[in-house]
């Protein structure tokens, strides 16, 4: 298989839109390639522990009046790629630091695109805060992980500094606040792509595959 790497942030919703256009064409050649890494960058590095104020986030972040519009825009794109979503109802921005170490947890068990699928709805859908250790331990859980494990590894401070690192990494490369994609650690597609450019990366890559 061929390794693709998501540098994601599980409350960017470009990223939302990225894997369920990914997902759509993954379903759509009824076949797997990839071996899936989901690597981290925060969207917002210097978010307080405790988060902040959606409202205020926002205001804050692009004023009101284009704020408005902008999620507006966003919320399209994301029907359109067949995702229901739900910015109402999210109340608060996280901190995502410990999202992100529930997400590097998974990757040992083979579970890590279940887990941040869980995220990506739970905060997307039903607005529920993903830096709470309650939430991250319920969605490490329905993704196939041990609750109670993740649940005492979000008590302390494992992998802390390696995400903070990776997601430095990825500032260095220049990833911000759109989705990207990383093919056999050569090929970086950036944006969230639609369906059809990703059947031609399928095609193009299992052409290459018989070939060898």
């Amino acid at each position: 298989m061929i390794q693709l790497d998501i540098i994601s942030d599980p409350i960017c919703p470009w990223r939302y839109i990225g894997k369920a256009k990914l997902d759509q064409a993954l379903e759509s050649a009824g076949r797997q390639p990839f071996d899936i890494h989901w690597r981290p960058v925060q969207l917002n590095p210097d978010m307080p522990p405790e988060g902040m104020d959606r409202r205020a986030y926002l205001e804050g972040k692009f004023g009101k009046d284009r704020a408005t519009a902008f999620y507006a825009q966003i919320e399209e794109a994301a029907r359109a790629a067949g995702l229901n979503v739900d910015f109402a109802a999210i109340t608060r921005t996280p901190n995502t630091i410990d999202a992100h170490r529930v997400i590097r947890w998974a990757r040992t068990t083979g579970h890590q695109s279940r887990v941040v699928a869980q995220l990506f709805t739970r905060y997307f859908r039903e607005g529920q805060d993903i830096s709470d250790p309650e939430v991250l331990a319920d969605a490490a859980a329905a993704g196939g992980r041990e609750r109670d494990i993740v649940a005492r590894l979000l008590t302390g401070v494992a992998d802390r500094a390696e995400g903070i690192a990776a997601d430095q990494e990825a500032r260095q490369m220049g990833v911000r606040g759109v989705p990207t994609f990383i093919v056999a650690g050569q090929y970086a597609l950036s944006g969230a792509q639609d369906p059809e450019l990703w059947r031609k990366v399928i095609d193009e890559l299992s052409e290459a595959s018989t070939q060898q």
